[in-house]
C-alpha cells in the first residue's frame, strides 16, 4: 500500500508545481491514462501466459459413471 500512497503523493506534488508555474501536463490526461492502462495490461499478460503454459492439464484417471 505504501508505494501507491507515495505515487499518489508524488503525482499530486507535480500537479501542484505545474499549477504554480502555469504549465499544462505534457500529455492529455485521457491519452496518458489509456497508455498507462496498456502498460499495466502488458505487464500482466506475459506472467499469465507463462502460468497457463506451465500448468499441467487436469486429467481423470477413473472413467465417469
Amino acid at each position: 500500500m505504501k508505494p501507491y500512497i507515495l505515487s499518489l503523493g508524488a503525482g499530486l506534488l507535480i500537479g501542484v508545481i505545474y499549477s504554480l508555474i502555469d504549465v499544462r501536463s505534457p500529455a492529455p490526461p485521457i491519452v496518458a491514462l489509456i497508455g498507462l492502462a496498456g502498460i499495466l495490461a502488458g505487464e500482466q499478460i506475459v506472467p499469465l501466459a507463462k502460468r497457463l503454459i506451465d500448468t499441467p492439464a487436469i486429467t481423470r484417471s477413473e472413467p465417469r459413471p
